[in-house]
């Protein structure tokens, strides 16, 4: 079901309120590097992580949970056999999924496993820097993790890609922009900081999965994930002295983070 109207402030907001009534179960198939924080992140909003990513139970899991991650932060061999079987479970049960590229079109075997479950099912949501949605389309990709294009600079090529894909693709920057082919949303809030602690933008992919778990809208969940974390790093930011400090604001301030406040703050166009 879509939202035929412009999007509004308390529609993220309702969405918020859904997420904390439900606890949705999310299921992240994640790299090492940002496992706990995501976790956190999570447990945080009011989500309920679980971090099942080994071939004998992904596809089972993934059947049971009420959103998946796929992240390729750092896939092996035996999480990338998971990843296949999560995908398959989901797509069983259309249990919405989330696919987070990472340095998509940089290194060529992640770049082919992104292909690969893009053939296999197609995501609810797509989650990426400007330079991983353009390489899911043929592009060269970014340096390493780091975007080298700019969010504008990828928004045709993201709505070619979600009308190909049928799916939601949320591209984040400074100013995020989300769009499902037809619409597009763009959201400006946010810190520098969320950019300097490890697993900002896998954690947001975790968050949409939460949201899509609950919400029918992939693109209202996509809008909603990314407010609720943007917004969230705002209040901590005032509360920090560095990227440390900031990191152990950004979960209380998730925590705390009440449905109206998030309407009244969030910038979108």
């Amino acid at each position: 079901m879509k939202v035929t109207q412009p999007m509004k402030p308390n529609d993220l907001a309702d969405a918020l309120t859904a997420l904390r009534e439900h606890t949705p179960l999310v299921q992240c198939l994640t790299n090492i590097v940002v496992a706990e924080w995501t976790a956190n992140v999570l447990l945080a909003v009011g989500a309920a992580p679980a971090m099942v990513d080994n071939p004998q139970e992904a596809g089972r899991f993934a059947a049971m949970a009420g959103g998946v991650l796929v992240n390729l932060g750092t896939p092996y061999d035996e999480t990338a056999r998971a990843m296949h079987l999560a995908v398959a479970g989901a797509k069983l049960l259309k249990t919405p999924w989330v696919l987070d590229p990472v340095a998509a079109g940089v290194l060529p075997w992640r770049t082919q496993l992104a292909h690969q479950l893009l053939r296999e099912s197609r995501p609810t949501i797509i989650r990426g820097n400007a330079s991983e949605i353009l390489a899911l389309a043929g592009g060269a990709g970014g340096k390493g993790v780091e975007s080298v294009d700019s969010p504008d600079a990828a928004v045709d090529v993201a709505r070619i890609l979600a009308k190909q894909q049928q799916s939601v693709i949320a591209i984040s920057g400074p100013t995020d922009h989300i769009t499902d082919g037809d619409r597009l949303v763009r959201l400006s809030n946010g810190h520098p900081w969320l950019t300097s602690i490890t697993g900002g933008g896998c954690a947001l992919g975790a968050l949409m999965a939460a949201f899509a778990a609950v919400v029918p809208d992939a693109l209202v969940a996509a809008a909603a994930a990314t407010a609720t974390l943007t917004v969230a790093a705002e209040s901590a930011a005032q509360q920090a002295r560095g990227p440390g400090s900031f990191a152990v604001a950004l979960l209380d301030e998730l925590s705390l983070l009440q449905p109206a406040d998030l309407a009244d703050r969030v910038r979108i166009t």
